[in-house]
């Protein structure tokens, strides 16, 4: 009896100094040492998250806002911190596809389970109401604030501006570059893509608390910690929003695919650049609308598809003053000789018809531009030599890229003695290629963007400038403007051969194929083309400048499947004319709307306000080329019967 009270008591005493030892610790944990382990506690319960910075502002000529942010909810989810359990839940209180749901989260976690992703955009009150009463039930999910792009209400500018998507796990790796994290935004077509460096900004973070079950329990060191995001630099650009607006609403107008490129020929500033048909850019804003994205890219009109510095056709008559320049620098002919065009030309046994084979009568050089003659290029061709033609097509950019500040453009093509025997082999092809290039046909391939840039050029008598949307920017930490620079070069072409092919283009539109472009009051000179499509209607070409005295706009107007430039494209140009130059008040339409900023640079070439500043300029990042529309391959029309290309 003795022995068992013996083992109770000291099977006592051990349960009460394990428990004595087990107070004390606890104590000790508890109050002594709690703001230790708090500390400890706290530093291992610590996120950091992202803040994406507003992105630079797109801002015209005329000193309004284009492209601005726009404030907005989103919600994020930290993959490791997300129970996939309740992927349905949360997709019910978003309203939205469970599946989509699953793909986002699932596609984070790939690119960083750590990093917070975003999986809902612009997001009403409601919602966000809703989701906070709930967000104690979803660990790792996260209300945010972000940006969405404010765009123009009157007109689209997509092929323009651009627009920004995710950054992707390719991008990422391509770059490696610390700047860009999973969920980042990254320009992706258009001045978004090509100024990126400029536009995004620099990315700020907050960190927050967070318990062991992944709730939210504060900001760390009450936001001392926090780094703000740096918003984006200001683009300045060359464009005129009115004046863009206006080129959209008569492509649009045409019911037709086409483009307009519109600029200023003293600086080669791009006043306004059109491509149709285009899209909506706020289909990229919130959440993106799948079915609205696969309308587009599935489209057979090609809406993604810039035709401004991505279509390729021939330019028709407009390329005969190439020829002509040609002729009369290398003296090669007498301007004032005259050429009887009775309609036809022959080629060993081949007909090649001018004016539906009515022709022209006895025409001189200026005369054979004003009417379009066939016959007189045809000849001309073969008393210039092919090398001379190439040669001073090439001396005006065809056949190269202009070097214009968008990604993705295409260079066209400029055929030669070397590019046709290369083709064909040496001594295989004949000098009935000829007879097509003459009148700008066959082989040869331009784009518009590159038609504004020659026009431009016989505009201002010589000097080919870079074509260029962008004037500069305003550092936003600095509040300093900065301008880009841009090539400029002067052609070895004498002043009276550009003013003979003035007065040629001025007899266009005065008593041409070009009086549809006619404005009373303003002296303007034009070139109708016909680029011939074997798929179907030839496409028509408008290129024009004015006033002819003191060129302040050159343009090019490609309208597809259209036949005749003349009786569709010069009245585009017609428009453009006079909104441009004679009053701001727009067809159809009320005033352009925006917000304008004090303080605007100007885009005068006199402008000396900024001379002390360093010159900037912006690296380019080329794009894969895009399949060209229906009908802008080249074909061999020499073995055809040509019809008069007006």
């Amino acid at each position: 009896m003795d022995k068992l009270q013996r083992s109770i008591k000291l099977v006592s005493f051990f349960v009460i100094a394990v428990f004595s030892v087990l107070f004390s610790r606890l104590f000790y944990l508890q109050v002594l040492n709690f703001q230790q382990l708090g500390s400890i506690s706290t530093s291992n319960s610590i996120r950091r998250i992202w803040s994406q910075p507003p992105r630079g502002r797109m801002i015209d000529k005329n000193g309004i806002i284009m492209v601005d942010n726009q404030p907005l909810y989103t919600i994020k989810v930290i993959p490791s911190e997300f129970k996939t359990a309740r992927t349905g839940y949360l997709a019910w209180l978003l309203r939205a596809e469970k599946t989509e749901l699953t793909d986002k989260i699932s596609n984070g976690f790939d690119l960083n389970r750590f990093a917070a992703i975003t999986v809902s955009r612009n997001l009403d009150a409601i919602s966000i109401a809703r989701l906070s009463e709930n967000l104690w039930q979803l660990p790792g999910v996260l209300i945010d604030t972000d940006n969405k792009r404010k765009y123009p209400d009157t007109f689209y500018g997509a092929h323009l501006f651009g627009y920004t998507r995710p950054i992707s796990k390719e991008q990422l790796e391509e770059l490696d570059d610390d700047t860009y994290a999973p969920d980042d935004k990254i320009g992706f077509s258009g001045l978004e893509k090509y100024y990126e460096e400029w536009l995004r900004g620099e990315k700020g973070a907050r960190f927050e608390m967070i318990t062991p079950l992944g709730k939210f329990a504060g900001k760390y060191n009450n936001g001392k910690n926090d780094i703000p995001s740096v918003r984006g630099d200001d683009l300045y650009l060359a464009l005129d929003g009115g004046l863009q607006e206006l080129a959209e609403k008569l492509l649009r107008k045409t019911g037709k695919s086409g483009a307009v490129v519109a600029m200023d020929p003293s600086t080669g500033g791009i006043l306004a650049m059109a491509s149709a048909p285009d899209y909506d850019l706020n289909i990229f804003n919130g959440s993106t609308d799948r079915k609205g994205w696969n309308d587009i890219i599935t489209s057979p009109q090609k809406p993604l598809f810039n035709r401004t510095i991505q279509a390729v056709y021939p330019p028709g008559s407009i390329y005969k003053m190439i020829l002509a320049m040609a002729a009369l620098e290398e003296k090669k002919i007498d301007p004032a000789k005259k050429i009887l065009d009775n309609g036809v030309f022959m080629f060993g046994n081949r007909r090649f018809l001018s004016n539906e084979g009515k022709g022209h009568g006895w025409v001189d050089m200026r005369n054979a531009i004003t009417v379009s003659s066939n016959v007189y290029f045809y000849n001309l061709i073969f008393n210039v030599g092919f090398d001379n033609w190439t040669k001073y097509g090439s001396m005006f950019g065809f056949g190269g890229k202009t070097g214009i500040d968008l990604s993705g453009e295409r260079a066209g093509l400029l055929p030669s003695t070397s590019y046709y025997d290369k083709r064909y082999g040496k001594d295989k092809w004949t000098k009935g290629y000829l007879v097509s290039l003459a009148i700008g046909q066959g082989e040869l391939g331009t784009t518009p963007v590159q038609l504004a840039t020659y026009a431009a050029a016989i505009a201002n008598n010589g000097t080919l400038f870079q074509p260029h949307i962008v004037n500069g920017y305003r550092d936003s930490e600095t509040s300093r403007y900065y301008s880009f620079t841009y090539s400029k070069r002067s052609l070895p072409i004498a002043p009276e051969t550009f003013s003979l092919i003035k007065d040629g283009m001025i007899g266009v539109v005065e008593r041409g194929t070009g009086t549809l472009a006619k404005v009373p009051g303003i002296n303007i000179a034009g070139k109708t083309g016909t680029a011939q499509n074997p798929h179907g209607k030839d496409h028509a070409w408008f290129i024009a400048f004015a006033p002819v005295e003191n060129p302040k706009i050159a343009m090019a107007v490609l309208v597809e499947n259209a036949g005749f430039g003349g009786s569709i494209s010069a009245p585009i140009a017609r428009e453009l004319i006079k909104y441009y130059l004679q009053g701001r008040e727009m067809p159809g339409s009320s005033p352009q709307k925006g917000v304008k900023l004090s303080g605007t640079p100007s885009t005068s070439p006199d402008n000396k306000e900024e001379n002390d500043l360093p010159v900037v300029e912006p690296e380019k990042t080329p794009l894969k080329g895009t399949e060209p529309a229906s009908g802008s391959t080249f074909e061999n029309n020499s073995g055809k019967q040509q019809q008069n290309d007006l």
